[in-house]
């Protein structure tokens, strides 16, 4: 399978919007050669700004320069872009809601060498509670640059949530992409699994191990956590025997809090029980090598397998 990388697809595409629109400008915390923003540098110096180790002040210049008219993307690690300057981009973009894009890089335990201080667990949760922020969680590089292009044109506050790694790509280039629906990846009959980020191809990994057992596992690609494609979530899983979600992110807050709050709040046909995969309640750790992370963290095709297996003997 064909392996891409999500910062690169964001860089490229990123550039690409800059010779589409001049208004597009791009804003940097010292960490342009990680989050690939140098590509939009490297083109058009005019409209590059590299803020220093600074994110808070970053993300007021941001909001300043998109009260002039511009598209502002501003790009660091996810944990420094939600936590750091959490109020900034509270109290100066979201409030106003300003069209400015955070782009959050490195996300979840993708930073699987610089341990728990670099992994952000709790990024989704954040963005999640703030009114009006729109919430993208792409599966694959294809995706992300989907993703890209549709933030610009989406009016306010963006966050998007990329990981660090070259990952198997899903999604094909000339395939449209609907901010705000869910995709469906794989049916079935049997218990549904609502993944999101690289957890799409590990629940669709688990599916090809559960065939051969007998069980049919539907996969559904929750690529926007918000706005929550509501009505999506609950016909996936009307007749489902149960529901999984799957997250590299805190379970409190994040997709596995989200899914389940549509499905308790929706008719009684699309309540099902659900079972929560994903950081529970700890942090992350540093690894050798980001396989060995996620595993550490039960966030493989086995161990959905296996919780699949338990939810049909519920």
């Amino acid at each position: 399978m064909k392996l891409m990388n999500m910062r690169r697809a964001y860089g490229d595409t990123l550039v690409a919007l800059g010779g589409s629109n001049p208004g597009v400008v791009a804003l940097e915390a010292d960490l342009g050669r990680s989050t690939m923003s140098m590509f939009f540098g490297e083109k058009y110096p005019e409209r590059y700004f590299q803020l220093g180790i600074a994110e808070a002040n970053m993300m007021s210049v941001a909001a300043g320069l998109a009260l002039t008219g511009h598209t502002a993307f501003v790009s660091t690690f996810a944990v420094f872009a939600t936590g750091r300057a959490y109020d900034q981009l509270r109290s100066s973009v979201v409030i106003p809601r300003l069209n400015v894009k955070v782009c959050g890089s490195s996300a979840g335990l993708s930073d699987f060498g610089d341990g728990k201080t670099h992994q952000s667990v709790d990024d989704i949760a954040l963005m999640r509670v703030l009114p009006g922020m729109t919430v993208f969680s792409p599966a694959d590089a294809v995706e992300a640059a989907h993703m890209t292009r549709a933030m610009a044109d989406i009016p306010g506050p963006c966050y998007l949530r990329l990981n660090r790694n070259d990952l198997p790509v899903l999604t094909r280039e000339d395939e449209p992409f609907t901010p705000g629906k869910v995709r469906l990846m794989r049916d079935g009959h049997d218990v549904v699994v609502y993944a999101t980020g690289y957890m799409v191809y590990l629940a669709l990994e688990a599916a090809k191990l559960l065939e051969a057992q007998g069980l049919s596992l539907k996969v559904v690609n929750v690529h926007t956590i918000k706005p929550l494609d509501g009505e999506g979530i609950r016909a996936h899983a009307r007749g489902m025997k149960g529901a999984l979600t799957v997250e590299e992110a805190s379970v409190i807050g994040g997709l596995g809090s989200a899914v389940c709050e549509v499905l308790m709040s929706g008719p009684a046909d699309s309540r099902v029980r659900v079972t929560r995969l994903g950081m529970q309640d700890v942090f992350g750790t540093s690894a050798a090598d980001y396989h060995e992370l996620l595993a550490a963290y039960d966030l493989t095709a086995d161990h959905i397998a296996a919780q699949a297996l338990r939810v049909m003997d519920a």
